[in-house]
């Protein structure tokens, strides 16, 4: 007898249906399909991220294991390692990829009152790639050295919520820097990049879009200094100065003044120099800006110790990159669950939690509030009416 929903399927409702079957008609994912729809693949596929499954036959035979609660858990097609590997194979990435655009919109809505601990109320974004490493005989459509194939994912990431608001797959040859010309910079935004996207004429093109930028400089700059501004010693800042590059190349590419400010990080006993073309915020903030887009190297670390997005169920691109966005989507859900339902505990221990519970028949806040183990409920604590297996003397 059904007694609730299980927690899959209270996971799964937080899905906005409507945009996900827009999405399929869009890209006609379920055209000629008949027992294996799009939606059972994004499950599927949702399943074996949430679990940490390690392959499809790992996902057949777990899924096939509660065959009776798969209707339940919104699971209707056949389940089999054959119709897995096949949508995989051969339904559009892109379905998947738009999906996700469309949950990354509606977290970034739930976070956008985030805290960064600065006095901004811009938006900042960190930019950054991460490199998942292949085997070059099993994908050699992404070859990346001679014995060696990568694929890179490109992020740009919403700092308050840690929600990723652009992500593109590429194989691992492309530059970083590359990216920024199919970035479309936001006016009155903060992107916070680190060296490898040092380019004058990209960052001009930026700063003509009335958007800021914050980098680090390279040891060989060539600039010239115009002013220099007060600054208080005691927080680290060395210096806070006005320039204009002087390099024969580079003085053409930005012909604009920059703005450079040298800072000592005690910490690691290092001289860090920042260039931007901010010059309204305190020079220390432009210090806690850098030190924020650490929490993109943080997004990266994350998905690859809690999300299968390090080893693949297929080898194809397209089986790749659809693996890559359920992934993502799944990331994103688990936020916006946890930002609707005020939790207090890290997407961490959320994520763990439902690793183990997906087919579970109780309510998903109840779940998650009962984690302090030193609290329990008392009927939980109380002593059960049976004999004991050792008796001590």
């Amino acid at each position: 007898m059904n007694s609730g929903k299980t927690i899959f399927a209270q996971i799964m409702e937080f899905l906005p249906s409507y945009e996900f079957n827009k999405c399929i008609e869009r890209y006609k994912g379920n055209y000629q399909t008949k027992s294996f729809s799009c939606l059972d693949q994004f499950f599927c596929m949702a399943f074996a991220q949430l679990t940490y499954r390690e392959s499809l036959r790992d996902i057949e035979a777990c899924l096939r294991a509660q065959y009776s609660k798969l209707y339940h858990m919104g699971i209707r097609g056949t389940i089999s390692k054959s119709n897995l590997s096949y949508a995989n194979e051969h339904r559009d990435w892109r379905i998947y990829a738009e999906f996700a655009q469309v949950l990354i919109g509606q977290a970034r809505a739930l976070y956008k009152d985030e805290d960064l601990g600065l006095e901004l109320e811009q938006t900042v974004y960190a930019l950054d790639s991460s490199t998942i490493d292949l085997c070059l005989s099993l994908f050699p459509w992404a070859r990346f050295r001679k014995h060696k194939a990568a694929i890179k994912l490109h992020t740009l990431m919403d700092l308050r919520g840690s929600i990723p608001s652009f992500i593109k797959i590429t194989d691992g040859k492309v530059h970083d820097v590359n990216i920024l010309d199919i970035l479309l910079a936001e006016p009155g935004s903060f992107y916070i990049m680190d060296r490898g996207y040092l380019d004058f004429a990209r960052l001009y093109s930026m700063a003509q879009s009335l958007a800021f930028f914050v980098i680090r400089a390279k040891n060989n700059l060539a600039a010239r200094r115009m002013y220099s501004h007060q600054v208080d010693r005691s927080t680290g800042l060395i210096c806070d100065q006005t320039i204009v590059l002087t390099g024969h190349q580079s003085a053409q590419q930005y012909p604009d003044k920059l703005r450079r400010v040298r800072y000592f990080d005690a910490e690691r006993n290092k001289h860090l120099v920042f260039l931007t073309n901010c010059f309204f915020v305190p020079a220390i903030t432009i210090t806690l800006l850098y030190k924020n887009r650490w929490q993109i190297e943080l997004f990266f670390k994350w998905i690859k110790q809690n999300l299968r997005i390090k080893s693949f169920y297929g080898t194809s691109e397209n089986a790749v990159k659809t693996q890559i966005w359920i992934a993502i989507s799944v990331y994103t859900l688990i936020a916006i669950i946890k930002k609707r339902l005020k939790l207090s505990i890290s997407l961490y221990t959320f994520l763990q939690i439902l690793s183990v519970t997906v087919f579970e028949k109780t309510k998903l806040i109840q779940l998650v509030e009962c984690t302090n183990y030193n609290k329990l409920p008392d009927s939980i604590n109380a002593p059960a009416n049976q004999l004991k297996l050792f008796d001590v003397y």
